[in-house]
């Protein structure tokens, strides 16, 4: 794949007449935060009082912001309360956010949580350290500055950062007698727990900007978990019940803001036929159904990670690439006909610790995904957006899960990265100006949007 080595300059349109020369800057004229230059993003700071820093929502199949369309290209760094908690490594927060909003990244998912761990954000059942709570109003304050949304996931599956096994060791701790990690989804204690954690975070007012989280748009939406499973039910009750009462509970608190699960998007037993397009068999049993859960009242819209390495095989093969496709689309068909959302693939890399990994590879991947997801932007469809695992600033190696991106040793993926970010931004400015263009800059525009071979 080629990439401009300048997306400020003209974009060649050949269309049978005669060459066609227009700017991207031109295309770009009613998105007023993005101005292009040598391929990456300049970002004007948005004040509080601005009115272009909307709430996010979800209107039928799309995002959408002051009337626009809103796709997102975007990424995850699950790290950045605890960076911040400490004055030494805070910097790096301001630095990745710099270096996201460069090329064109709009939405971060990151943890708003740490429960009974080192730095933990809540030490103990509704006992939160002010100074954990202060680091992450640091994060949300910092991502709008530099107009950046936040996914805020609010407790782990896994037990990174406490997760689901805490909160049982709590519950035991105050005298029930707990045997699975899986109570967390039916004990009413836990569930009481987790209720009040949500509220904790919902209602925290932010030192740096004295908004309260749930009134500030720089908040993209609320999940309920990341990568929700209940193996002990492979029926998926338990979970289905879980999903219904806390997506109705937060919107009890938090009318504004969109609610989304934090699935990783397998198929279970409501849909049987959509099973095949699992990526093994075990994953039907894990308590999760994309399909029902999706349907569950409160869920804005859904998510679906992608890992063909971890879920296929660790060897990089073209099968992980045909997987990704069809993984992409079944989802995308699924939010359009069963379930009228939008759909983010809010997790998808591959780690360098694969067999048989290069760095080519990884621009393929990331290619895939977002040639997928362009063609069902062009068709207005559900496809509404993706986020990376995961985005470091330099310096971070140490954190490196094997699927850390570091945009200035990664030249190849921030181009690559840019040029979607160009395309999409393009999609969220086109209700201003969809009128305005003649056939033949039109044409200019087509070609831009969707060949590879520029």
């Amino acid at each position: 794949m080629v990439f401009f080595e300048d997306l400020g300059t003209n974009v060649h349109g050949f269309q049978g007449e005669e060459q066609i020369e227009t700017t991207v800057e031109d295309f770009l004229d009613h998105s007023p935060h993005f101005t292009t230059t040598q391929g990456m993003y300049d970002v004007e700071e948005v004040g509080d009082d601005d009115d272009d820093w909307q709430m996010v929502q979800a209107k039928g199949n799309q995002f959408v912001v002051n009337g626009q369309p809103f796709y997102v290209n975007g990424f995850n760094t699950y790290w950045l309360m605890v960076f911040a908690a400490d004055q030494s490594t805070r910097g790096k927060v301001s630095e990745l956010f710099q270096q996201a909003s460069s090329v064109g990244l709009t939405v971060c998912r990151t943890w708003a949580f740490n429960d009974g761990q080192w730095r933990a954000l809540q030490k103990s059942p509704s006992v939160y350290d002010e100074e954990v709570f202060k680091a992450l109003d640091f994060v949300v304050s910092e991502a709008k500055k530099y107009k950046i949304r936040l996914i805020l996931s609010l407790v782990n599956n896994w037990d990174a950062y406490g997760g689901k096994a805490q909160y049982v060791k709590w519950g035991n701790a105050s005298g029930l007698n707990l045997t699975s990690d899986d109570e967390f989804f039916s004990h009413p204690t836990l569930r009481n727990y987790y209720k009040s954690h949500v509220k904790a975070v919902l209602n925290r007012v932010n030192t740096f900007t004295n908004i309260t989280y749930k009134n500030d748009p720089t908040i993209f939406a609320w999940e309920l978990m990341n990568e929700p499973r209940c193996t002990s039910d492979p029926s998926g009750d338990t979970l289905q019940s879980w999903i219904a009462e806390m997506a109705a509970y937060v919107k009890s608190l938090d009318a504004k803001h969109m609610v989304e699960i934090g699935l990783e998007g397998f198929y279970g037993p409501s849909a049987p036929a959509r099973t095949q397009f699992n990526p093994n068999s075990y994953a039907t049993q894990v308590g999760t159904d994309f399909i029902r859960n999706h349907q569950a009242l409160g869920v804005d819209f859904a998510s679906v990670h992608i890992y063909a390495d971890s879920w296929i095989s660790p060897t990089i093969s073209d099968a992980h690439l045909e997987f990704t496709k069809s993984w992409m689309e079944a989802h995308i068909e699924d939010a359009e006909k069963y379930l009228g959302m939008p759909v983010i693939f809010s997790e998808f890399g591959v780690s360098r610790k694969d067999p048989g990994y290069n760095s080519s590879y990884r621009d393929t991947l990331i290619s895939t995904v977002y040639k997928t997801l362009l063609n069902s932007t062009k068709k207005g469809g559900s496809g509404a957006g993706s986020l990376l695992w995961q985005l470091f600033p330099d310096g971070t190696d140490y954190m490196d899960d094997g699927y850390a991106i570091v945009l200035a040793k990664s030249p190849s993926t921030s181009n690559l990265i840019s040029l979607h970010s160009t395309r999409v931004a393009i999609f969220n400015s086109r209700c201003s100006w969809k009128c305005r263009w003649g056939c033949r800059k039109k044409n200019s525009l087509e070609t831009f949007l969707y060949h590879d071979d520029l």
